[in-house]
């Protein structure tokens, strides 16, 4: 696309603009010129030798994750929330599963912020993140979120999203360990077109990154004269979705419209200005032309699917073509997509839902425009429906003062309030086999709420807020807010705190010991961990032979999340929308290895270590999990405790999809094997891995390892690598996860 132009070599920032680095240059000294470094560096306790070791200024979760960080944490120690820590409560606040497990997980977030000092923002007053960027994002600082989508780089604040035990780490007051990252420029010019939002932007950047891993676990840097030509709205539109290219984390300059921000928020003192300095070092450079930018839409089942919606109308039959065959095989016959059913008789892209909503759909400016795209016009009485949702309560408020939600409502949208349920299949799952387009942050496969078990499958386009309500001007064809003649009124978002003062509670620093934890009957301790043996015998419980495999069909999202807070009943959902045999496989190990640490030696283990001289007394028997790249999406630490709670001790993979699954994988004591993409795995369902010494390999920062795969056709080896462990890292894998490491009483 001419819009976004990728250079993989490294620039330098001169006289204000990047040129190609110079051979002779110390790129790392260089490198520690750039913001992300500044920011880095002013967090890091490491003194800047090795990896880095974070602290963060603030910490926020979401009602899918805060009850188990809170369970890890109390059981580890931790007797009081060391810095803010902001519970929300937009993931499972509408839910309609599992009768009290909701709300008994919310009042156990309000008894844990009266006890522990932390903020506690009630249901639908806001989504995670838009409350992070009205009352705790700032210049400089570090935000870290058991979300993926912790991004806050355009307020000039470094977002990170991990899994639950690196907050517990924040919590027990130990660090956040990374090698020092690369950073990529983004360097942005030109203007965006009417009729152009963040999300097209957003899309293009993605589908110009994704596919080839360009910035996977590097850093972002936003600068260049196309960033003034942005509102705060538009660049954290853009921001945001920088979680969907695979890189880190981000940070953009800030300038008078970033303060202005701040002002309004009542935080004047929030804001400082950042901005690229002449001698910074960047790794890479993706150039940015917002001027060249078109109305976008990501096809199933990934926001890299990236076309314009011109093209898509165009030929709509060849691109569903090439779309379907993708998402049937990623589907693996158990339903069948049919996209051309959107098209209709006279060849144009139909769609029946239209969706805005969360953190990046839900911003002020997103639905201030939808609302002008739609004024005086309707959204017709066949299939397609509009849903609306804004990010916060203040943003709501703005809304209705200004009358832009009347707006929407008089043209037959329906308001809601703030939720983050359409985003990951909570809420408002479409028909089967129909088009939905949303504001939203993805769009994997099932994710919009279908059960592919049970024959239906729906899709999910992603698409900006103001194509979207052009596409319902038109009753829900495919229309391109480009194509179509509107003025946007000006308008400024006034926010007003008192939703905030009058319900979130807010007790950092004011701690109450006295207070008792509010437990639900589904809320239950983390089951018992045993910790790795000098061997370890895997056995292959799921093998997966996609190109990728998103967190979301590690665990699944939607409905089953209402069990996040039971260990044992979250696991049965396990793998469960792709490799349904996975959670009975791994039971079956789970069992081995109870009856082996009787003093019973199972037969099938007898057997398997007979062919390697294996002795079965110092040998841990777990479930192993490969698949070619796991764990793109979501932060959840779920994806890798319900293998744990399963009897998982290892996955194997080419390389893992995001930094966070892996991360997770080693705080749930599962050993994150990699092997060469050179390497045959012709394993399948039932073969061994035996790794003989593990245990001292992984505690002397050995890399690779040799083990050896036994079949029925006999043994072989096979040469495992697990690299850059930091010696934490390496004592939470031998005593078995996070919690025992701290029981064991290292980290304290």
């Amino acid at each position: 696309m001419s819009m976004i132009k990728l250079t993989d070599s490294g620039v330098v920032l001169l006289n204000g603009a990047p040129v190609p680095a110079g051979a002779d240059l110390d790129k790392n000294a260089a490198r520690e010129k750039t913001m992300a470094y500044s920011i880095l560096r002013a967090h890091d306790k490491s003194g800047g030798e090795g990896k880095m070791h974070i602290t963060f200024d603030a910490m926020v979760s979401h009602d899918i994750t805060y009850v188990g960080i809170i369970q890890t944490a109390r059981a580890s120690g931790m007797t009081e929330f060391p810095i803010p820590y902001a519970l929300t409560n937009c993931h499972n606040s509408l839910c309609a599963v599992g009768g009290t497990i909701n709300e008994d997980d919310h009042a156990f977030g309000l008894s844990a912020a009266k006890k522990y000092g932390g903020i506690f923002v009630p249901p639908n007053q806001a989504v995670i993140h838009q409350y992070a960027r009205e009352a705790l994002a700032g210049c400089g600082k570090m935000i870290l979120g058991s979300d993926s989508h912790t991004r806050y780089g355009c307020y000039g604040t470094l977002g990170v999203g991990e899994g639950g035990g690196e907050l517990a780490k924040q919590l027990l007051k130990n660090t956040y360990d990374i090698d020092p990252p690369q950073v990529v420029l983004v360097w942005v010019t030109g203007e965006p077109p009417h009729g152009i939002g963040p999300h097209d932007v957003a899309i293009a950047l993605v589908g110009a990154t994704f596919p080839g891993g360009f910035v996977k676990n590097k850093v972002l840097e936003f600068a260049g004269p196309g960033v003034a030509s942005l509102s705060t709205d538009f660049r954290i539109g853009v921001d945001v979705m920088t979680t969907e290219t695979s890189c880190l984390t981000s940070i953009w300059e800030t300038d008078e419209k970033v303060q202005a921000y701040y002002e309004t928020l009542g935080r004047p003192e929030a804001y400082k200005k950042l901005s690229v300095t002449d001698g910074a070092y960047y790794d890479a450079m993706v150039e940015l032309d917002l001027s060249e930018m078109e109305a976008m839409i990501a096809l199933p089942f990934h926001p890299s699917k990236a076309y314009t919606i011109h093209e898509l109308q165009a030929d709509p039959d060849r691109i569903f073509t090439e779309i379907e065959a993708e998402c049937n095989r990623e589907l693996g016959g158990k339903v069948t997509l049919d996209l051309h059913r959107s098209i209709d008789e006279k060849g144009r892209v139909v769609c029946e839902q239209g969706v805005i909503v969360g953190c990046s759909g839900g911003m002020f400016e997103n639905i201030a425009e939808a609302a002008a795209i739609l004024e005086g016009q309707s959204v017709g009485d066949g299939y397609f429906d509009l849903s609306v949702y804004p990010s916060s309560t203040p943003i709501s408020l703005a809304l209705m003062r200004e009358g832009v939600l009347a707006k929407l409502m008089e043209a037959g949208a329906l308001v809601k309030s703030a939720f983050c349920g359409p985003c990951f299949g909570a809420g408002d799952t479409p028909a089967n086999n129909t088009l939905s387009i949303r504001h939203a942050t993805r769009n994997f496969a099932n994710r919009e709420g279908s059960k592919p078990a049970n024959g239906q499958i729906a899709a999910v386009a992603l698409m900006d807020a103001r194509s979207i309500a052009a596409t319902a001007r038109n009753g829900g064809v495919l229309t391109a807010a480009t194509d179509v003649d509107y003025e946007v009124p000006v308008r400024t978002y006034e926010f007003d705190p008192r939703p905030y003062d009058k319900r979130v509670y807010n007790g950092f620093g004011r701690p109450d010991p006295t207070v008792e934890l509010r437990f639900g009957p589904n809320i239950t301790d983390w089951p018992k961990m045993s910790r790795l043996e000098d061997d370890l015998l895997l056995r292959l419980c799921a093998v997966i032979r996609d190109e990728v495999t998103t967190t979301d069909e590690l665990i699944p999202s939607g409905e089953t999340s209402s069990y996040r807070s039971n260990p044992i009943a979250l696991s049965e959902f396990a793998l469960s929308r792709r490799y349904p045999a996975y959670v009975a496989n791994s039971k079956a190990v789970r069992a081995l290895e109870e009856e082996r640490r009787t003093g019973s030696v199972p037969a099938e283990v007898a057997a398997a270590l007979e062919k390697v001289s294996g002795d079965p007394a110092r040998t841990t028997v777990g479930s192993c999990v490969f698949a070619k790249k796991p764990g793109d999406g979501s932060a959840r630490e779920q994806a890798a405790s319900c293998q744990k709670v399963l009897g998982g001790f290892g996955n194997i993979c080419y390389e893992y999809a995001t930094k966070r699954y892996r991360s997770n994988l080693i705080n749930w004591g599962i050993v994150p094997f990699t092997i060469d993409r050179d390497e045959a795995f012709d394993c399948a369902d039932g073969d061994w891995i035996y790794v003989r010494g593990v245990r001292e390999a992984i505690l002397r920062g050995e890399e690779t390892i040799t083990g050896k795969v036994i079949t029925a056709d006999g043994v072989r080896d096979i040469t495992l690598t697990c690299a850059g462990l930091s010696k934490d890292e390496r004592l939470i894998l031998t005593e078995g996860c996070l919690m025992n490491y701290y029981a064991a009483g290292y980290g304290k």
